[in-house]
């Protein structure tokens, strides 16, 4: 699965195969957040995570949430998932 926009969100589910790299997935999504200042809504679990970016104050989805959206496509090809 791809970005698909939903509810004026960008969302994302990856697929782990256990807890421990759930965990270690959402850590490594704080960097490239931070260093945009833009943070995403985050789930997780043991076997998934949940990636939800949107722009409140713009009410919707914006360049910075596809901006984000790419950074953690980035980070994520680490885990090769």
């Amino acid at each position: 699965m791809r970005w698909i926009e939903q509810d004026g969100k960008l969302v994302r589910d990856y697929k782990t195969p256990d807890f421990l790299t759930s965990f270690n997935l959402v850590s490594a999504l704080v960097a490239p957040a931070e260093a945009l200042q833009h943070h995403p809504d985050l789930a997780f679990g043991w076997g998934y995570v949940h990636v939800s970016i949107t722009t409140h104050d713009a009410g919707g989805i914006t360049e910075a949430d596809h901006r984000l959206a790419r950074a953690i496509d980035a980070a994520v090809k680490s885990f090769g998932l």
